[in-house]
């Protein structure tokens, strides 16, 4: 059975890759773990762009202290304590993660403005990533910012770091663009290897004895899945760039669908979170499982098989889907 697939340019002993978190591989042990539970690659927790221009502040203030130069408040970003590593630390972390494991190393840069991407990601390449995952998170809440505006600046983005670096660039991006098919296709023009779908953005809550707005995070559920699900089963077979699923993927048979629909990989982090690294190992059996059941001898027979381009009612991912399932539910 050959489970072999490929990735930015890579070939891939499977589909299964470690996700960005800071859990997961802020330690190198982690890191080797995933790969003897059959991680065919790790993507590394992301360097944020606010601790590029922590860095870059800190740098100025002592080529300005005493000269009354310096005015603008450090008070306003997260201290350097909260983030796992910083810039440096980050670089040797890579040069480590490559040194500790065989498989690829996937750098990530997590911010919503050029700043010192271009620059860092030429030290993220020298530094030894196989490629570089751009986690553009932006929440456009200023109301003078058209979607035009918003848009641009993924571009600009993808286009600033390709021009720096030789490695393959994916960009990990939200769900919420009033046209998500032609802003892939746009990505995809501007030279972006690969899209990961889709970034999953945390809301707040509301702490009410302490009347405060706290961090909140939850875990994925299976059901996130049906959203990339939809999209990469769109965009397969129209666009050159690969398609990396992630958010809700907890089973071999999830990763199976994700196949099925068009993805090169399933990204795997709140089932790890979960349930251990070695998950990994339960996810390629439970896989191996389905194929040997239903006498699949690849991923690449079975990739895009039920996506868009090829299902017999390509509206069963559109507007006929939600009629559908609107009219036919029944109270049980």
């Amino acid at each position: 059975m050959d489970l072999t697939t490929t990735y930015l340019g890579m070939k891939l002993r499977n589909p299964l890759v470690m996700s960005a978190s800071q859990v997961l591989s802020g330690e190198l042990d982690n890191v080797r773990r995933a790969e003897d539970a059959g991680a065919a690659a790790v993507v590394l927790y992301s360097l944020f762009e606010e601790q590029l221009r922590m860095e870059a502040r800190e740098l100025d203030y002592h080529m300005t202290a005493g000269t009354e130069s310096f005015a603008e408040s450090l008070t306003y970003f997260p201290e350097p304590s909260e983030f796992c590593l910083g810039p440096e630390e980050y670089l040797k972390h890579i040069q480590k993660a490559k040194k500790a494991v065989k498989i690829p190393v996937i750098a990530s840069l997590n911010g919503a403005s050029l700043g010192g991407w271009t620059d860092f990601a030429k030290k993220i390449e020298q530094a030894g990533a196989n490629a570089l995952e751009l986690n553009i998170y932006n929440i456009p809440a200023n109301l003078n910012l058209s979607g035009a505006e918003v848009e641009k600046a993924y571009l600009d983005i993808l286009k600033a770091v390709k021009s720096a670096v030789r490695i393959p660039v994916a960009v990990k991006l939200g769900a919420r663009f009033s046209s998500i098919a032609n802003m892939a296709k746009r990505l995809d023009d501007a030279g972006a290897n690969g899209l990961v779908l889709f970034n999953r953005f945390y809301q707040p809550d509301v702490d009410l004895d302490a009347l405060e707005v706290t961090p909140n995070i939850l875990l994925s559920t299976p059901q996130a899945m049906r959203l990339p699900l939809r999209w990469i089963a769109i965009l397969h077979g129209r666009i050159k760039a690969d398609l990396a699923a992630t958010s809700g993927i907890h089973t071999g048979e999830d990763v199976i669908k994700m196949l099925m629909v068009g993805a090169n990989v399933t990204m795997l982090c709140s089932a790890l979170l979960k349930n251990g690294v070695g998950h990994l190992h339960t996810v390629e059996q439970e896989m191996r499982n389905w194929m040997e059941k239903h006498e699949y001898e690849s991923v690449s027979q079975m990739r895009g098989s039920m996506s868009q381009i090829q299902c017999a009612d390509p509206t069963a991912f559109e507007r006929a889907q939600y009629i559908r399932a609107v009219t036919t539910y029944k109270v049980s």
